[in-house]
């Protein structure tokens, strides 16, 4: 046991000092589920009728997988990716203090992105990925596009327009 304090220790040596305690308190308000895009999209699909479970847990061959909403019968996982956290093209930015740190980070989160999207196509699920910059509107149809058919009994339409 005690081996692993020690490289416990040796790992917050090494983990960056936050520069100011604002950007430490925005840090640790970064959830990892029920962010305000995943919950409209949820809402919307919801709305529409449509059933599913939240951050379930699939355990699949090598690899283990939390999509945001999972259609377990119709096997479709969705995710809603945060432009920062998940590199997007088109938002992503890199940070410029601590580059050390934040660079192999971002980008151990895309390698985990691409790991987690074989496993689920190698077991027969079909991945949905979605931006959280994109319209809410697009989001429910790529969605309901590969869920397939529709649904009775749901709200017409959506006062919301986009996620943020």
């Amino acid at each position: 046991m005690r081996g692993l304090t020690g490289l416990a220790l040796a790992a917050v040596a090494d983990y960056p000092q936050p520069l100011n305690a604002g950007r430490s308190a925005n840090m640790r308000a970064n959830r990892r589920s029920d962010t305000k895009p995943e919950l409209a999209l949820r809402r919307a699909l919801h709305a529409r009728g449509y059933r599913y479970r939240k951050d379930f847990r699939l355990d699949l061959a090598g690899a283990r997988v939390r999509p945001d909403i999972a259609f377990t019968a119709r096997r479709v996982a969705v995710f809603v990716d945060g432009c920062f956290w998940h590199c997007c093209p088109q938002h992503g930015t890199q940070p410029a203090s601590n580059t050390w740190y934040w660079a192999p980070k971002l980008a151990r989160n895309v390698e985990r992105d691409q790991a987690a999207d074989a496993a689920l196509t190698a077991a027969g699920w079909h991945v949905v990925r979605v931006w959280e910059h994109e319209s809410l509107e697009g989001a429910v149809a790529a969605v309901i596009a590969a869920v397939g058919g529709s649904r009775a009994g749901g709200r017409a339409g959506l006062t919301e327009t986009s996620f943020g």
